[in-house]
């Protein structure tokens, strides 16, 4: 067993009822004691029975769940940090009926749990420095696959799929962002790489015409595909390429079908497993992190449905 993970056995002695995985969640959300998610004071907090408490400055009960991802779930606790678990350990992502075999829950709620929990992979709001690679790709089925009803008889390539604008730190920090672009062109691209990266940062991208005129805000390196180039020095968009190959593998094996709507939710999770899945992270480690990041991140089902 490697050293930096832990197996599905050890993660059942750990947590082995939902009891025990309230206090490990309270422990990574309240480090310094209970804080009411309302007013925000830690300072009059009164225990109650069964992981309630009571603020008594603006005189409301909360739980560990309330503002969190967890929130008016049915969901025990202990089957939360399971599904956690196989979603920071799984390459390629669990579907929900996966996910709904191995915790006795419908399919309905296990595809509801996936998503909150994506929801808290979040992208990381820190710009990227340094090296960065940045390369597009695009997600969705191919037209001559499609139904005639659903064929927009437009041309082929990238018609009718969204685009993926992905950025990749080089370096020990290895931090990738991704996220749906409306379009792909000039205007836009330019606009979220400056969102995304300090400027004075290097920039390494494929020849296409969209990343030209990047600097003086950026250096630009950028490698010739066409011509059969991939690496020229260290100048390479192979980092980036990668991640962008594994979320299409994941999509096209594990979820079959990721609909406009809900993709920036599976970029986030690949994003975030990628970012937080380096060997020297131990599982636990990675589990705190989602746990601490599940905070403020409330999604109901009415929100998710009717975005």
């Amino acid at each position: 067993m490697s050293q930096s993970t832990i197996s599905t056995f050890q993660l059942f002695q750990m947590f082995p009822d939902a009891e025990t995985a309230r206090i490990y969640m309270e422990k990574r959300l309240w480090p310094n004691g209970p804080t009411c998610p309302c007013c925000g004071l830690g300072e009059r907090i009164t225990t109650r029975k069964d992981g309630f408490y009571r603020c008594n400055q603006c005189q409301e009960d909360f739980t560990v769940r309330t503002g969190t991802i967890f929130e008016r779930s049915h969901v025990p606790l202990h089957k939360w940090l399971y599904a956690m678990y196989l979603l920071v350990t799984a390459r390629k992502g669990i579907s929900s009926m996966q996910l709904a075999k191995e915790i006795g829950i419908t399919q309905k709620s296990a595809w509801f749990v996936l998503h909150r929990i994506r929801e808290a992979c979040g992208k990381d709001m820190k710009k990227l420095q340094g090296i960065v690679e940045v390369d597009e790709t695009y997600v969705g089925g191919k037209e001559k696959n499609k139904h005639e009803s659903k064929k927009l008889h437009e041309g082929r390539g990238a018609v009718g799929k969204t685009a993926v604008l992905a950025l990749r730190e080089r370096g020990e920090s290895g931090r990738t962002v991704g996220f749906p672009v409306a379009s792909v062109d000039s205007e836009t691209i330019h606009a979220e790489i400056r969102a995304h990266v300090e400027a004075g940062s290097t920039l390494h991208t494929d020849e296409a015409v969209v990343y030209s005129g990047l600097e003086p805000a950026f250096k630009h390196e950028s490698i010739n595909h066409s011509a059969r180039e991939f690496a020229r020095g260290n100048v390479t968009t192979n980092g980036i390429e990668s991640f962008n190959a594994l979320l299409k593998r994941g999509i096209l094996g594990v979820y079959h079908h990721v609909s406009p709507k809900h993709l920036p939710r599976y970029v986030n999770e690949f994003s975030f497993r990628l970012n937080e899945g380096n060997v020297r992270n131990h599982t636990t480690q990675r589990l705190d992190s989602l746990i601490r990041r599940s905070a403020g991140k409330r999604l109901t089902l009415e929100a998710l449905t009717n975005a």
